[in-house]
């Protein structure tokens, strides 16, 4: 069961971020995840009153608000154009539409949850964080960093040209992902993001030329092979480690032939 002791709806990012320094506080988001933990909490910090619930959009990125929510992800038309109904597809699986309607970007960003469908995506679309102290550091970066006291208050998406197709398996059509695949061509660039490991998400590239010479049957299969001897796995109640392994594979290669 959670416990919270002390609830403060932060008037400024500063008093967020000086609340967010002692350990046992812990900042909000949505309270989805949160309110499922055992946890003693001193204070709950609420960030709804800092106006980070917004998409935006200029003519070089878009920037998604910590507190916007998966709902709002799903349903942004501009986005979605952007980025081929990606996004839409990376999070309508997600529990349901009452969930997403709490459920924000932010918590499933900074949680770097292994489990996350936002976070492949985010970073297949070479997405950046804004840390109000560090600033901003990619997605890829970002995931590979430890946990900090900092407060994450955006998602910047830079607008160059890019494809992307989101895949993922699923044992039954809401449940958590066995495994998540999302690949993109940003200008010249092919990657290959695979998540749900279960670890959190990891970035392949084409080291090897196999895509050199364009996509098409054969070399998506070599680069599905190339996955599925690379990346690598684990096993929980949802999936082995070589059944990830093979679906990798799979889905990599359903992504480039889709793309």
């Amino acid at each position: 069961m959670l416990t919270i002791k002390q609830y403060v709806k932060a008037s400024s990012l500063e008093e967020a971020y000086e609340l967010n320094q002692k350990k046992s506080n812990v900042v909000l988001g949505g309270m989805l995840w949160l309110k499922m933990q055992r946890k003693n909490v001193g204070t709950a910090i609420d960030l709804s009153g800092l106006g980070l619930d917004t998409i935006e959009e200029d003519e070089k990125e878009y920037r998604i608000g910590a507190m916007a929510t998966l709902r709002q992800l799903e349903q942004h038309a501009g986005l979605n154009a952007w980025t081929g109904n990606a996004l839409q597809e990376s999070v309508k699986h997600i529990v349901g539409v009452q969930f997403r309607n709490m459920a924000t970007v932010g918590g499933s960003i900074f949680g770097r949850y292994g489990f996350s469908d936002v976070l492949t995506v985010m970073m297949a679309l070479d997405a950046q964080v804004e840390l109000y102290k560090r600033g901003r550091i990619c997605v890829e970066e970002f995931a590979a960093l430890p946990y900090d006291r900092d407060i994450l208050t955006g998602i910047v998406i830079p607008k160059k040209p890019v494809k992307a197709v989101y895949l993922s398996q699923r044992n039954t059509k809401t449940d958590f992902p066995v495994l998540t695949c999302c690949v993109s061509q940003i200008e010249d660039e092919i990657r290959c993001v695979i998540g749900a490991r279960p670890m959190k998400a990891v970035c392949l590239r084409d080291e090897k030329g196999i895509l050199s010479q364009g996509i098409n049957k054969e070399s998506a299969e070599k680069f599905g092979s190339y996955v599925s001897e690379t990346v690598e796995t684990g096993t929980n109640l949802r999936g082995s480690a070589q059944y990830r392994k093979l679906i990798a594979g799979v889905l990599a290669k359903r992504a480039l032939l889709a793309l």
